[in-house]
This record gives C-alpha cells, sequence and structure tokens, in this order.
C-alpha cells in the first residue's frame, strides 16, 4: 500500500471510530420540573398537578410541581422564559401569565408569544357572574338593570388586583353598558365566595369550579350567567352571558404547558403527544369534570391552539385598553 493510499484510509477509519458509542439518551432521561406560576390549592395548581400525574405515565417519567407565586404569575412564568430549553423546565401557563400580564404590564418581563414554546392545553374553564340570593336579580338582564338603576350602589369582589377575576368585573361594567361598580380585591376566590355567601358583597366574578357549582345548588349562591361560549356540560341549566344578554361576555381561562423557546422540536413533540394522551384519558377526563373545569375544544390540533392564543392575546390586548386595566 502507499502511503497515499495509507493515509486515505486513515482518514476514513478515523470518522467512523468517531461515532459515539452510545446513542443519545431518550427523553425524559431525569425528572421534569413542572413550574406553577401560582400558590398551591387554586385552579392553575389543581390543573398543573393533574397534567404532571397523567403526563408522568405517558412519558415513562418523574414530573416534579414546584410552586413559585408571586406578581401575578410573572415571577414563575419570567423563570421558565429565562431557562434552558432542554425541556426539563416547563411552565403551567394561564390567561393570566401569558395574555394578561404582558399586556397590562407596563415593563412586561417576558414576550408571551415569543418566548414559550406551547406544548398543549390542559383544560379551559370559564369565569362566571354570581350574586347573594338577597340581590334583587334572577337574571343577568335583571342585575344590569338593577346596577344601572342605583348607580354606585352594587360592587363586584375579585380573588384580587389584577387578575382575570378582576379582569371579568371590568368587561362586565364595559358590555352591561358602562356601570359604576366598585371593585372589592380580596386575597384569593375563596375569601371572596365567604363573603358573598354572608352577604358581604353582592356579587363576585370568579373561576367557575366545582366549589362555585356547590353553592349555587345548594342556594347559598345564585349563577346568573357562565362566560363562555356555550354552556356548560356540567351545568347545562345555567345561561351564557352572552345568551343572557351581554355582549361578547366571554372569558374563557386555559391551563396549558409551555416549554422555554428553541427547545429542541423533538423534545416538544413528545411532551405534546404525552399532553394529547393525557386528554384523552378516561381518568383525566373524569377528574377534569370533578373539578369543575372544561375540555379544550380544538380538537387537539396544535395550529388550532397556537391561533386560539394569538386570538386571545389580540382581543384581551383591546379590552384591557378599553377598560384602562392594569396589573400591580
Amino acid at each position: 500500500m502507499n502511503k497515499r493510499a495509507f493515509l486515505g484510509l486513515a482518514i476514513g477509519t478515523a470518522g467512523l471510530w468517531a461515532v459515539p458509542v452510545r446513542a443519545q439518551a431518550k427523553f425524559p432521561d431525569r425528572p421534569i420540573r413542572l413550574v406553577v406560576p401560582f400558590a398551591p390549592g387554586g385552579d392553575g395548581d389543581i390543573m398543573g398537578r393533574l397534567w404532571a400525574k397523567y403526563a408522568a405515565t405517558a412519558l415513562g417519567g418523574n414530573i416534579v410541581v414546584e410552586n413559585k407565586a408571586g406578581a401575578g404569575g410573572a415571577i414563575g412564568a419570567g423563570e421558565v422564559a429565562r431557562a434552558r430549553a432542554d425541556g426539563y423546565t416547563l411552565l403551567l401557563g394561564t390567561t393570566t401569565t401569558q395574555i394578561i400580564n404582558p399586556a397590562a404590564s407596563p415593563n412586561p418581563p417576558y414576550d408571551a408569544l415569543k418566548d414559550f414554546a406551547l406544548v398543549g392545553m390542559v383544560s379551559i374553564n370559564p369565569t362566571c357572574i354570581i350574586v347573594n340570593p338577597g340581590v334583587p336579580a334572577n337574571s343577568l338582564k335583571e342585575l344590569v338593570s338593577l346596577v344601572k338603576a342605583n348607580p354606585g350602589k352594587y360592587a363586584y369582589g375579585s380573588a384580587g388586583p389584577g387578575t382575570i377575576t378582576n379582569l371579568t368585573g371590568e368587561l362586565f361594567k364595559l358590555q352591561g353598558g358602562g356601570l359604576e361598580m366598585q371593585h372589592v380585591p380580596y386575597k384569593g376566590g375563596g375569601p371572596a365566595m365567604q363573603d358573598l355567601v354572608a352577604g358581604h358583597i353582592p356579587v363576585i366574578t370568579p373561576i367557575l369550579s366545582s366549589a362555585v357549582l356547590a353553592q349555587h345548588r345548594s342556594g347559598r349562591a345564585r349563577i346568573l350567567g357562565v362566560n363562555s361560549d356555550s354552556r356548560l356540560k356540567a351545568a347545562p341549566d345555567i345561561p351564557t352571558s352572552i345568551e343572557a344578554g351581554v355582549p361578547d361576555m366571554r372569558v374563557q381561562v386555559f391551563n396549558a404547558v409551555f416549554a422555554p423557546a428553541g427547545t429542541p422540536r423533538d423534545v416538544v413533540q413528545a411532551l405534546r403527544d404525552a399532553t394529547l394522551k393525557v386528554r384523552s384519558d378516561p381518568g383525566f377526563l373524569q377528574d377534569l369534570e370533578k373539578a369543575g373545569a372544561e375540555q379544550f375544544t380544538q380538537k387537539g390540533e396544535e395550529q388550532g391552539e397556537e391561533n386560539f392564543l394569538t386570538e386571545e392575546v389580540a382581543r384581551w390586548t383591546q379590552v384591557i385598553k378599553a377598560t384602562g386595566f392594569k396589573t400591580q
């Protein structure tokens, strides 16, 4: 063998020897951290833990839920936006973190559309308008007429300033024809409901849940309208607010899983496939109904979900400008 031929063979075999002996590890090969940017016990926390429970089984791995509350979810969401884009740090994002905070904050800490990759929707809950039984209004139309006839007399309570429930109240005032209602912020939806039942606040605008439905069915409170496009399967007797005469009164609070932007496409797809399995799991659907949540209705198609997010950003940005709504 001449020298030139030997060098050619050596270079060729060196390329073969450079091939790694071990193939790339299957995702996931270590625990995944799901950041829930709210305190334990709320709607987002419940949905995040439900997803983690079923997705861990679908992925054949371990998912650890970590609550990072503060600034209406902006602290936890911002942390995930800056995290390493490898699929091992995820966000349970909501309407508040992905739409309200970026649109209503003067200096948002992240770009909700550019800093995250959508993995998939987990659930969707509407808010509702609910009154104490002592309020002389048996329909949403009657409540609008009552407030108009008594400007400033009736107040509404929310789960806190800058929350989606606060924005629900402001949208109701706007869509009701410029209603004069004072906002009374509470430290969560639970305390607001307690005061409503006790008669200390006449109206609240909570996220619809099994607990809220229980108060309605017991007669301790009365839901006048559900702020969704269609009636709930769990409560088909309650009209939507649009049906009840308040135009465009839609507040759909979604819960979805996001990865940091730049996460490898195959990793995002693995997480998405697991999420689609979760959403078709009968056990998950039962747990969803028990929690008072609804299944996302876009047929699970990724483009449909992304279009939904884009449309919600555009719609809520207009509402926020019209109401002058600001986060803290």
